[in-house]
């Protein structure tokens, strides 16, 4: 673990520098311990790094050191009991835009990624870009495919793609480059809800391939507030 000053109020706490579970475990665990400390402003837990604001009134960087230094991580585990979300997707036109592409780069055919896809829950790693936005993973080597060439200037709310070995879900829309094979009618991020964004670091997302008639009627009950993404714990 290397604690690092990030700026006048702030410090980087940056673990082995690669994507793993028990290393994001050990991130959020860091997160739960030192949140609440005095003058501890904010946190941004990531992949395998923590970045921690404070107030200099109340604390500095070198007592702060100190104290994270005091606390034992190294054991730290995913999960016992994960919060697995069940999020519908449509992976048929007009809903794939780079389903092709996809096809192309990785030789699978369609059936086979969608296959691939919602073969396992993946993990949210953290939460950024934009407000709610879960990186996801890691995937399957079968489905790594780069980001595109040209990004898009406008990607709509609940699109679903591929980008490396993550997966996401945009929560509103925004430009971006990933790969689009799908998207869902659920919103992973209600602003004028208390808590907005619906995934955070450390759960897991369970995709579920739909047809465009159920993603129609999924549409039309969350219209109606009947609709609720279908929560499962293991």
């Amino acid at each position: 673990m290397i604690i690092l000053p990030y700026g006048d109020n702030a410090l980087l706490i940056n673990l082995d520098q690669r994507i793993d579970e028990v290393i994001n475990a050990q991130v959020i665990a860091l997160d739960e311990a030192i949140r609440h400390l005095p003058g501890v402003t904010f946190t941004i837990p990531a992949y395998c790094s923590l970045t921690v604001g404070f107030d200099t009134e109340l604390t500095t960087f070198d007592t702060l050191k100190e104290h994270i230094g005091t606390l034992n991580i190294s054991g730290g585990k995913p999960e016992a009991a994960k919060v697995v979300y069940h999020i519908p997707v449509c992976y048929e036109a007009p809903y794939a835009p780079d389903m092709e592409a996809v096809t192309e780069f990785t030789g699978l055919a369609t059936e086979e990624i969608i296959a691939q896809h919602t073969a396992a829950p993946f993990r949210v790693f953290m939460i950024g870009f934009i407000a709610g936005f879960a990186y996801l993973g890691s995937l399957p080597k079968a489905l790594y495919c780069p980001r595109r060439t040209d990004p898009r200037r406008l990607v709509e709310e609940g699109a679903v793609g591929l980008a490396g070995y993550q997966t996401g879900i945009y929560p509103t829309n925004a430009p971006g480059g990933w790969q689009l094979i799908g998207k869902t009618p659920v919103a992973t991020f209600r602003p004028d809800n208390e808590v907005p964004a619906l995934l955070k670091p450390g759960d897991y997302v369970q995709f579920k391939s739909i047809s465009q008639e159920e993603y129609i009627s999924i549409e039309e009950e969350i219209k109606e507030g009947t609709f609720e993404p279908e929560v499962s714990y293991g």
